[in-house]
């Protein structure tokens, strides 16, 4: 079992920064594709930004350029800046936790860009 646990959401002006965290629990964590997703309200949760154990990573397209994800295997973490943040950015962001068996989802933290 791992335990997944984000933090660092809040409020945010347009064109604001903010970072948000995600630890993992496990010796693996090395091992793991850790992935940060979002669901706004009345959307369907999406893909935000997914980094492999090779430090490989992909994004969607409407963050290219102002989101980067990031790991740190010594703290069992992943990190995920986001720049120039727009009010359609605004949703609750899931960190994803994707082993060989099974993935896990941490319990969200919400994200509100806003003037």
């Amino acid at each position: 079992q791992v335990q997944v646990v984000e933090s660092g959401g809040g409020l945010v002006q347009p064109g604001g920064s903010l970072r948000v965290s995600c630890t993992a629990s496990g010796s693996a964590f090395s091992f793991y594709t850790m992935g940060w997703y979002r669901q706004a309200p009345g959307k369907q949760r999406e893909l935000v930004a997914r980094i492999g154990s090779g430090h490989n990573t992909n994004y969607a397209d409407s963050v290219k350029g102002r989101f980067t994800i990031s790991r740190d295997n010594a703290k069992n973490t992943v990190y995920l800046q986001m720049n120039g943040l727009k009010p359609e950015d605004t949703a609750v962001y899931y960190c994803n936790c994707r082993t060989t068996l099974r993935e896990y989802w941490g319990q969200g933290t919400q994200v509100t860009v806003s003037s």
